[in-house]
């Protein structure tokens, strides 16, 4: 998996979990059936495909990889030590990462009827949706590579327009 795409995959895991605690603050909102288990499926195999699935599952190895950096930086004595400790613990941290999963396709499951769920996991499988799944990293990319230009383009174009007009007010800034 691309970089890009494991970016984005954690980036969307982020805006999901984010959003979850509003839909659950809504409660002017009457509560929906809870998913079926065809529409958690539809909703597992569109996680797989966009990347959900793979970034959760380096999160847990890669918050660990960094806590034996940061702790053997001062202490390299222990180094042998806390890797096995590390190796010992993982497993109820593989499970935290799979309740995590879990909770994020029903959470999808519970955004969209099952049909839809279907018909966007079918997407994904047909050569369309295998096509825009190739294509989308390199899109990313090269989008990005567009707006950043852009976006400090406006910065200094919004500045330069709001320091004139604050000018006329006899305000300098």
């Amino acid at each position: 998996m691309s970089v890009v795409r494991a970016a984005k995959g954690l980036f969307l895991a982020a805006t999901l979990f984010a959003s979850a605690g509003a839909f659950a603050a809504d409660s002017a909102a009457p509560a929906a059936p809870p998913p079926s288990p065809a529409a958690i499926s539809a909703a597992d195999a569109i996680l797989g495909e966009i990347g959900i699935k793979q970034s959760i599952a380096f999160i847990v190895p890669g918050m660990m990889a960094q806590l034996e950096r940061t702790v053997t930086t001062t202490r390299p004595e222990i180094k042998d030590s806390l890797r096995q400790t590390l190796h010992t613990i993982q497993p109820e941290f593989d499970k935290s990462a799979q309740k995590m999963y879990t909770q994020a396709a029903e959470l999808l499951a519970s955004q969209m009827s099952e049909k839809e769920l279907q018909d966007v996991a079918a997407f994904f499988d047909s050569p369309s949706g295998k096509k825009y799944l190739a294509a989308e990293p390199v899109f990313l990319q090269k989008f990005a590579a567009l707006a950043g230009p852009w976006r400090e383009q406006l910065s200094t174009d919004m500045m330069a327009r709001a320091r004139e007009e604050m000018k006329k007010k006899g305000i300098d800034f």
